[in-house]
């Protein structure tokens, strides 16, 4: 039993030790060693080599226990010298003394085992909750350690005041503990004083000191560990280490085979006598081979149970890859069944659009069969030559700058892209500065201005393509923009405000008002304004800033306006282009055939013939000859509403809620 049980001197490595050696002139010799706890253990090994051990006494034996009347942490002072150690409170039982793999300490509802420890432990070892030794240390939130269940059960941190939440086991002070050298269990006894979970060392008990990570190897094979007579549970109890010679003298022997039957109880004489008359002696061998046979059954049995749990398993995952299988296969009917609804609307849609190409084709039939040649020539027709695609969201404006071949487009991006409409074909710049999206586009001079739905007004300087101011311009968004006169017109809601332009800057002429509702649409045209509100035109002269006549309309808000040498013409929210006589301001014809709100509209003008072009939410735009309002060609190539129109050099630029800008020519 000197394997892993150190005499109780022994003091625990967790800390460092001092070490004084005295030597006397009669060959006696004197050691004191100081364990982490600044505790005393001397050894006196005199001439004839025998050893006197001496460590703290027991009449000054500390104790911890439990929170007394005070909440506070127990003095902890030197003791003097005995034979018994410092005695601490029990903690757990003695599985509760096995460390786990990380030498940290479980916590058992069971009764506490003694817990006796050779040496008064640190009081950094201790929990400042219970004021015993940590059980199970961890680290919580405020980075204190305390015993698992004192965190658990406690709200809030003694040192601090924060709030306790566990967050890892404390492996460094687990493995400290695991190295504390404690009193076999079976070398203690309860406390003379009469307190409750209070020991100390029994000398007539196990001598042994061991760490308290190795106390369940020692304790479960202690020659003092309390054991019964095997033959007999009345026997009186007895230890270990005399378990032998009271089986040598024990009256209550039972026969081998009293399994099977056999009652004979007696003495180790009766017993041999008993065993040459016992019936069973003679069928020991078919007994043991029934025995043999019997647990081979078993054994056979506890291995048909696996299999059938083995198979049990196996069932239950197939039953769950079944049920995945199923999911998998209802995900796939229902992406089936959103494709198909998707192909069904794209049909429907290419059937509407064959409907309007058939309408068309039956419109110029009928015209041709009139002798009106002079509304379909050949040599008019517009195709779709080019594509602009980089913005990142609809586009809801263009503006050309003709001395240098630029397209501007604004969208939804919050961004103003710059493109070569002569040579590269190309993106030449991203304009960024918006916050919102931007609706309205209008170049006066070498400026461009840039209207948007965070309310503001950029003015870019076009040779350098740079931001050079920002105007905050309304309240509400701007939602479109005209200069003439040296004048930037902004609309918004239920207002239109004269800028003077004044080198970078703008300057607030006037605010006109009377509008009813939001203004989408300006034009300027010779020395009028014409704005578009709620079923309203208003005409205003640019040099008195004065309204001078009022259109009214149907079909809803008006959302475009296009002046021409000798119409005004308007495109509403309801499908409808409204046209007036420029002279006598009487409405002269309602042109049909959109399917939705006219966005936009646009003016190519020759000596021959005027052509307006309008822009639709139906996807597309319609030719119409002024000469005699009727459609001549429908345009088809966006894959979305279309929602802009510029012109220039006999060139017609459309703008979509596809991202895309395309190019018209003949």
């Amino acid at each position: 039993m000197t394997s892993n049980k150190n005499p109780r001197f022994n003091h625990f490595s967790a800390g460092a030790s001092n070490l004084n050696l005295t030597e006397n002139s009669n060959g006696t010799r004197m050691e004191t060693t100081f364990g982490p706890a600044f505790s005393a253990v001397t050894t006196i090994t005199k001439a004839d080599g025998t050893k006197h051990r001496r460590t703290p006494s027991s009449s000054s034996t500390l104790t911890f226990s439990p929170r007394d009347e005070d909440d506070v942490m127990p003095p902890i002072s030197t003791p003097r010298r005995s034979d018994s150690a410092i005695s601490i409170r029990s903690l757990h039982s003695e599985s509760t003394m096995s460390l786990r793999s990380t030498f940290s300490l479980h916590e058992e509802e069971e009764e506490p085992d003694p817990l006796v420890f050779a040496e008064q432990p640190s009081v950094k070892l201790c929990c400042q909750l219970c004021c015993s030794v940590f059980k199970d240390p961890v680290i919580t939130t405020c980075g204190h350690t305390f015993c698992r269940r004192c965190a658990l059960t406690s709200e809030k941190c003694p040192v601090d005041n924060a709030k306790l939440t566990v967050v890892v086991n404390n492996i460094a002070v687990a493995e400290q503990i695991g190295e504390l050298f404690i009193h076999c269990k079976y070398g203690c006894h309860p406390s003379s004083n009469g307190k409750p979970a209070v020991f100390e060392v029994d000398p007539h008990g196990c001598p042994f000191t061991i760490k308290l990570s190795a106390r369940k190897d020692h304790e479960g094979s202690c020659d003092y560990r309390p054991v019964r007579c095997p033959n007999n549970p009345n026997c009186p109890p007895l230890l270990k280490m005399n378990l032998e010679a009271h089986l040598k003298e024990c009256e209550h022997i039972k026969c081998p085979h009293s399994k099977y039957g056999c009652n004979f109880i007696g003495n180790q004489d009766t017993y041999e006598t008993h065993l040459e008359t016992c019936k069973f002696e003679g069928l020991k061998e078919f007994l043991q081979q029934t025995d043999d046979r019997f647990h081979e059954m078993q054994v056979a049995m506890t291995q048909k149970d696996q299999e059938i749990a083995f198979l049990r398993s196996m069932l239950g995952k197939l039953s769950e890859k079944i049920d995945q299988l199923e999911k998998n296969l209802d995900l796939k009917f229902d992406v089936l069944d959103e494709n198909q609804s998707k192909l069904s609307e794209d049909l429907m849609e290419f059937r509407r659009d064959a409907s309007m190409l058939n309408d068309e084709l039956s419109h110029i039939n009928a015209r041709l069969n009139m002798g009106i040649l002079g509304s379909y020539d050949p040599q008019q027709i517009f195709k779709c030559k080019g594509t602009f695609v980089g913005h990142q969201g609809p586009v809801w404006c263009l503006c050309v700058y003709s001395i240098g071949d630029l397209l501007f487009s604004g969208s939804s991006d919050k961004t103003i892209k710059v493109w070569d409409t002569c040579t590269t074909y190309k993106c030449q710049k991203t304009l960024e500065g918006h916050d919102g999206i931007v609706l309205a586009l209008c170049i006066q001079g070498s400026k461009l201005y840039s209207g948007s739905a965070d309310c503001t007004i950029i003015v870019w300087d076009i040779q350098t393509l740079l931001k050079v101011n920002t105007i905050r311009a309304h309240d509400n968004p701007v939602c479109t923009l005209v200069s003439s006169h040296n004048m930037l017109f902004s609309g918004s809601l239920k207002a239109i405000k004269v800028w003077d332009i004044v080198g970078t800057d703008l300057k607030l002429k006037k605010e006109l008002t009377g509008l009813n509702h939001w203004v989408r649409a300006l034009v300027a045209s010779q020395n009028y304004l014409y704005s578009g509100s709620y079923q309203t035109i208003k005409i205003w002269d640019i040099r008195t800033l004065e309204c001078v006549h009022v259109l009214q309309t149907s079909g809803g808000s008006v959302y475009s306006i296009a002046v021409t040498n000798h119409h005004i013409v308007c495109g509403t929210y309801e499908n409808l282009i409204h046209v007036w006589d420029i002279e006598s301001k009487e409405q002269m014809r309602t042109l049909t055939g959109h399917v939705g709100t006219v966005y936009a509209l646009a003016v190519i003008s020759t000596p021959d013939q005027t052509k307006v072009f309008s822009a639709s939410y139906d996807r597309s735009l319609r030719v119409w000859s002024m000469d005699n309002m009727i459609c001549t060609q429908t345009l088809l190539r966006h894959q979305g509403s279309v929602t802009a129109l510029a012109v220039s050099r006999g060139r017609l630029f459309s703008g979509a809620v596809d991202s895309t800008v395309k190019v018209w020519t003949c």
